[in-house]
């Protein structure tokens, strides 16, 4: 992994740690949660089963992540939509 990547890949783990903090007044929306989907992400692999159900659980909080300016860069990223897409999760229309 290269520098740029790891720099990336930092920045995406701060990020949802902070965007957590501010989506905690919804219970069930946690950015966080969706971790298992960083590898996927990051290398364009096959999301794996754990990601999948990750994104499912967290579908109703797409909207939300995409409103904050924080996490939109990532939710919206084509390899992120890639990931939902292969898992059958629609990308939101928010």
């Amino acid at each position: 992994m290269n520098k740029a990547s790891k720099l990336v890949l930092v920045t995406v783990l701060v990020l949802l740690l902070l965007a957590e903090a501010h989506v905690s007044s919804a219970a069930t929306c946690s950015p966080a949660e969706l971790r298992p989907c960083l590898g996927a992400i990051r290398s364009s692999s096959a999301p794996t089963k754990l990601c999948c159900s990750k994104i499912k659980q967290q579908k109703s909080c797409l909207c939300q992540y995409l409103k904050n300016p924080a996490l939109k860069q990532y939710v919206n990223s084509p390899a992120a939509k890639k990931v939902a897409r292969t898992c059958g999760v629609p990308y939101p229309r928010c």
